[in-house]
């Protein structure tokens, strides 16, 4: 037991020192330091001039995107504004012709009902009419029939015409 775990000790050390020497070598390019070439004073202050105007521009440029991100929401809250009146004349629009609507339906009904009622009481007084007509229609065959036996009688009872 006692070899098997200096034998893992040992297979471990080995392991980690192939692994410190492959990190090392591939990590050598790492730790290689270029000289850079030696700066003037002259030439850093230009550099800085020029950053500097750099970010001069940069902030004229931020500020007229901030101008016109102002203006371009300003065009969106009128546009919005236009949009809400276009909605509110739009429902009053509608409201009226609504309105309208209803009151032709309403005048529509009414003289629809009048003409009903009006066709109502003529059929209603034509029958009367009708059955006045065939009562009396009945009243006059019933006279007709009595005026020919008055006659047939007034003849009987006349003598004959020239005989006086």
């Amino acid at each position: 037991m006692k070899k098997t775990f200096i034998l893992r000790l040992c297979s471990g050390q080995v392991f980690i020192l192939y692994l410190t020497s492959f990190i090392l070598y591939s990590s050598a390019n790492a730790f290689a330091v270029e000289i850079a070439p030696r700066i003037s004073d002259r030439e850093i202050i230009e550099g800085l001039a020029n950053i500097r105007g750099d970010v001069k521009e940069l902030r004229a440029e931020i500020k007229r995107l901030d101008e016109g991100q102002k203006a371009i929401q300003q065009q969106i809250a009128d546009t919005n504004r236009r949009i809400d009146d276009l909605k509110e004349s739009n429902n009053k629009r509608f409201d009226t012709l609504q309105w309208m609507l209803g009151l032709f339906i309403t005048i529509a009904l009414s003289i629809m009902g009048i003409m009903g009622r009006i066709l109502w009481n003529q059929q209603k007084k034509l029958t009367q009419i009708e059955t006045s007509l065939e009562a009396q229609k009945e009243e006059l065959s019933f006279l007709k029939s009595l005026i020919e036996k008055l006659q047939t009688l007034i003849e009987k009872l006349l003598p004959p015409r020239g005989v006086l």
